[in-house]
């Protein structure tokens, strides 16, 4: 095999590779009398097969197996004997591929850059704490018995917001009724969520008995096309009202959650908002180390890494352009801004995965099967009754594996940097934590 290289600026290297004919030819027959062994054709014994016949039957198909064998194998020896990192999988480019002649092909790659190491201990971080504030645990118990309270039908009288309208109504597009427009006994939240913008706040004050015309807008993005934009009346006929009767926030409820008693519910309570704020505090101490570490690295990325991560993001970006969904820090600018926004936004990606992958190689930082058969586990777990299936997909895609892999590497790279960080901890509210972990 004859190796040259024709490319090599900064992470970009190019060969040309040459397989001899003879080389390209002794597989093919190897393979070829491999297949002879097994065929079976009538007037002919079974292994006995004539070569010309395996030849016409088979060649064409043979000569492109040991051709794609021939690439790859070449392939891996020119990354293998100059011990290139590459940074995707190789592009291979065909040049001379005739039967009978030298196999010749260009391997064009970008190989992972030399990351240098910074200076861990020069990392100073705050990381913010907070416990579960009384105040905050009553509410969370009120949220519970509110969640458990049921409906009542009341006396007629005015419906208030929070309460509950059972109704009759019809919707007209320009007098015309309208398929999905109508409903009967439909019970009704007075100015909650699951309609059209604007409807449930105008049922407030209706009482059961009395009718009422109101007029709505449906949203420009609204799932039918047939509706979007386009303005409605619905004649609405409020039948009954009923309200959330709260149960009694003490033992019986406790017990019907699960709990030995009330004190118990209230300690799940705090342990679980515990849980979250000390999920804000690692989200908040961590955005922040990344952060650091941005500042400290300075090498090159492969352009091909960057490329196919702005892919997947400007992808995202695109459909909230089109969705109109775009926050108000990008609403306002053009298409060219923005790209260029989000192409930073990648290649600080791309740099960071890398520092951290060559961090934890360098410090020899495992996943443990273990831990990676909880994740398993966990990801199971989301789809009960299809537990099997879940597993024969993961156990047979390795990148569906990888993905499960890398945020548990991740996070253990973190742990063992923010080990070496100079980490200094303050105790705030939990206003003051969410805030602190949204900035961050």
């Amino acid at each position: 095999m004859q190796v040259t290289e024709v490319a090599n600026e900064g992470l970009k290297r190019a060969y040309t590779v040459v397989v001899p004919a003879a080389e390209i030819a002794a597989k093919k027959e190897k393979r070829l009398a491999e297949l002879a062994k097994t065929m079976s054709i009538p007037g002919f014994r079974p292994g006995k097969v004539p070569q010309k016949i395996v030849q016409a039957r088979y060649g064409q198909a043979v000569i492109g197996e040991v051709l794609e064998a021939s690439v790859q194998d070449a392939t891996g020896k020119v990354v293998e004997e100059r011990g290139l990192r590459p940074a995707q999988q190789p592009k291979i480019e065909l040049v001379n591929f005739a039967d009978g002649a030298d196999l010749e092909f260009r391997v064009d790659l970008e190989v992972l850059p030399e990351i240098p190491m910074p200076d861990f201990s020069g990392i100073a971080l705050t990381r913010y704490k907070a416990v579960p504030a009384e105040k905050e645990v009553a509410e969370a118990l009120e949220n519970i018995q509110r969640r458990q309270a049921k409906l009542e039908e009341v006396a007629p009288r005015p419906a208030a917001k929070g309460e509950v309208l059972v109704c009759d109504f019809e919707g007209r597009i320009g007098g015309e009724a309208f398929q999905g427009g109508s409903a009967t006994d439909m019970p009704i939240e007075v100015a909650g969520p699951g309609f059209i913008p604007g409807f449930t706040e105008q049922l407030e004050g209706l009482s059961p008995g009395e009718e009422r015309v109101i007029a709505v807008t449906f949203p420009a993005d609204y799932g039918a096309a047939d509706l979007a934009g386009k303005e409605a009346q619905f004649t609405v006929k409020a039948k009954a009202l009923k309200v959330y009767s709260k149960p009694a926030l003490d033992d019986e409820l406790a017990k019907t959650l699960g709990f030995e008693n009330l004190g118990k519910l209230r300690e799940m309570v705090t342990e679980m908002l515990q849980r979250e704020y000390d999920g804000l505090s690692r989200l908040g101490v961590k955005r922040k180390l990344l952060d650091a570490l941005a500042e400290r690295a300075a090498f090159p990325v492969p352009e091909g890494m960057v490329e196919a991560e702005f892919a997947q993001i400007w992808q995202r970006v695109e459909a909230d352009l089109k969705a109109g969904r775009l926050d108000g820090e990008d609403a306002g600018k053009d298409e060219a801004t923005l790209k260029a926004d989000y192409r930073a936004i990648a290649e600080r990606r791309i740099r960071l995965g890398l520092l951290l992958s060559e961090i934890g190689r360098t410090n020899n930082i495992q996943v443990s099967r273990e831990e990676l058969q909880r994740a398993l586990m966990a990801e199971v777990q989301r789809y009960p009754g299809q537990e099997k299936q879940v597993i024969e997909f993961f156990t047979k895609n390795p990148q569906a594996m990888e993905n499960l892999r890398s945020p548990i590497f991740e996070e253990k790279v973190v742990d063992f940097l923010l080990e070496l960080a100079k980490v200094t901890e303050e105790q705030v509210d939990a206003e003051a934590l969410a805030k602190a972990a949204q900035a961050a």
